[in-house]
């Protein structure tokens, strides 16, 4: 599936089964509770924080699936193409950080 197939099939999914869009703002804010659900789920897995009872059945890969399901929620609401916004972040950063990383100190040898 593409990022164009992606928003396509959420925003069909949302204006039958979901009934309408929620407003920006509040989807603003449940993008940032399913990132908070993901950070969690990271912090338990790859961190020192260890799992509560609660946690034990989370996926990463579905917490991130639902974190990209707001924000192609998000760009079908602001008109935002996400496929030519990937493609002009890629231009952008080929261009600004063309050399930047590979001289960073802190990133040799690691």
């Amino acid at each position: 599936m593409t990022i164009q197939q992606a928003q396509q099939n959420v925003d069909e999914w949302i204006k039958t089964t979901g009934v309408r869009y929620f407003n920006e703002l509040t989807n603003l804010g449940i993008l940032m509770e399913e990132v908070g659900e993901l950070s969690r789920l990271m912090v338990r897995t790859y961190g020192e924080q260890s799992f509560k009872e609660s946690d034990k059945n989370k996926s990463l890969s579905d917490e991130m699936a639902d974190v990209l399901w707001v924000l192609l929620c998000l760009a079908n609401q602001t008109g935002v193409d996400l496929t030519e916004a990937l493609q002009k972040n890629f231009e952008k950063k080929n261009i600004r950080d063309a050399t930047r990383h590979k001289e960073n100190e802190k990133l040799k040898g690691s």
